[in-house]
């Protein structure tokens, strides 16, 4: 059988090192990372000094890396080290044995019978903040931030944001900065202390000390009270390893919750946005959904409803083909040499240390598996649809045992909320408003913003 090795695959002159093409993955990731593949073809390799990267396209090589050699993989280093910086060393960054037991630990808390219990505090932000939502052109962007920042509050410490006097647009723009300079400083070669006179890093540090001073004050004030809750806080504090290695440190409690509080807000918040925007474009499928909702006859869907909505949710699950929210930056690097067979029937030799990225935007677009895959087509993930969806050409979770704790948490997060914007409104594109511009932080969001126009139901 013949062998590939990696200096045989096809890929861009690395100018300068590959120096240059670095330059552009930070000016227009996505961008570039198409033109690659339409170039080269599914496997494209790129040296950035002496760094050997890789990039796969095919949903079946993606599959076979981060699942059949999932323990060869480790997170890209420089990737967990930004990461870290408001983190910590929460299970998202951690590798090993460490690793293993929080993931182990944190899995007791993300079952979906757990996250059904967190239904009626999801409901209860959505009420509070859509009732107080007026008629006319909105900025969805903020609505959204609004709605999720306040789910994340109540599920994780039982108390809306506001109630500690933290301003919930505040909070959310600090999210969004940070996520903002993350990215940024992935392309740099390390992170340099927060306390030099460089761009972004006032920005950087007043966002951490607000979001650091919200979390230890509600901590604090658990831990203070001995109040036993069944909020997010309530079962990290009670968790237990089942395999005899005690309670989640202090430390660990903090950096899950900033995890929860960033991760859980903003994935969610940037999925709606986009899904409220195609909403907007496709009046008919907003009407389907609005016509299913309608028989919950005004009070917000429960985790029962679930499978009485499945128009809405496949409107959210085609929303994150679309617009994945992480849309890039799953990045692993191989502990040991490997060995992949491709298509063709040839293998590929990868030695260890390669830095393999998958991009989900790319995978989730290409013509090859989906049919008509610019368009927006909910009934693709209708039960019984008749399009076959290859094996690793959707992931808007990830994929392997990394794929993301949370998303039972997000599925019904965004199910409750845009079930309960369609209850109150119809949505609409306001005239002369630009189609957005999708732009890349660490998740993927309108250039701008969003505004939509909301006229009562």
């Amino acid at each position: 059988m013949n062998t590939l090795r990696y200096d045989e695959l096809p890929g861009p002159d690395a100018s300068w090192f590959g120096l240059l093409q670095l330059r552009d993955m930070a000016r227009d990731y996505l961008g570039l990372l198409e033109r690659y593949r339409h170039e080269h073809g599914d496997v494209v390799r790129l040296r950035v000094v002496r760094e050997r990267t890789l990039d796969l396209f095919d949903p079946e090589l993606v599959r076979r890396l981060m699942v059949d050699h999932a323990d060869d993989l480790i997170r890209w280093e420089r990737g967990t080290e930004v990461f870290a910086e408001s983190v910590g060393q929460s299970v998202l960054v951690t590798e090993g044995a460490t690793w293993q037991r929080q993931r182990r630990m944190l899995m007791q808390a993300f079952t979906p019978k757990k996250v059904a219990g967190y239904a009626a505090l999801m409901a209860e932000a959505g009420e509070a903040g859509l009732n107080a939502q007026r008629p006319g052109d909105v900025a969805m962007d903020g609505l959204f931030a609004q709605l999720t920042m306040d789910v994340i509050s109540r599920t994780l410490f039982s108390r809306p944001i506001s109630s500690s006097g933290t301003n919930t647009t505040e909070a959310a723009a600090a999210v969004q900065r940070l996520s903002e300079i993350g990215l940024r400083e992935m392309f740099w070669p390390m992170t340099l202390p927060d306390w030099l006179p460089l761009p972004g890093k006032a920005a950087k540090r007043r966002a951490l000390r607000l979001i650091n001073g919200l979390l230890h004050e509600r901590i604090e004030e658990r831990r203070r009270s001995g109040e036993a809750r069944s909020d997010l806080l309530g079962m990290l504090l009670a968790l237990r390893d089942e395999e005899g290695g005690g309670a989640l440190s202090e430390q660990e409690v903090f950096d899950q919750c900033m995890l929860s509080f960033q991760a859980g807000h903003e994935t969610s918040s940037t999925a709606l946005l986009w899904w409220s925007w195609l909403m907007a474009r496709h009046p008919e499928a907003q009407q389907r959904a609005a016509e299913e909702i309608g028989q919950l006859q005004g009070r917000a869907p429960g985790p029962e409803d679930q499978a009485r909505l499945p128009w809405l949710t496949a409107s959210l699950k085609e929303a994150m083909r679309l617009y994945p929210p992480a849309a890039a930056l799953m990045t692993r690097r191989l502990k040991r040499d490997i060995v992949l067979p491709l298509p063709d029937g040839r293998q590929l030799q990868l030695p260890a240390r390669t830095m393999v990225r998958i991009t989900p935007w790319l995978l989730h677009r290409d013509r090859r598996w989906w049919l008509e895959a610019e368009a927006f087509r909910p009934e693709r993930f209708l039960p019984g649809a008749n399009d076959a969806i290859p094996r690793g050409a959707y992931l808007p979770f990830g994929l392997g045992p990394r794929v993301c704790l949370g998303q039972h948490f997000a599925m019904l997060e965004m199910q409750v909320l845009a079930a309960q914007l369609l209850q109150r409104f119809r949505l609409s594109t306001v005239p002369g408003e630009p189609e957005p511009v999708p732009r890349l932080a660490v998740t993927l969001r309108p250039a701008g913003g969003l505004r939509l126009r909301l006229e009562a139901a």
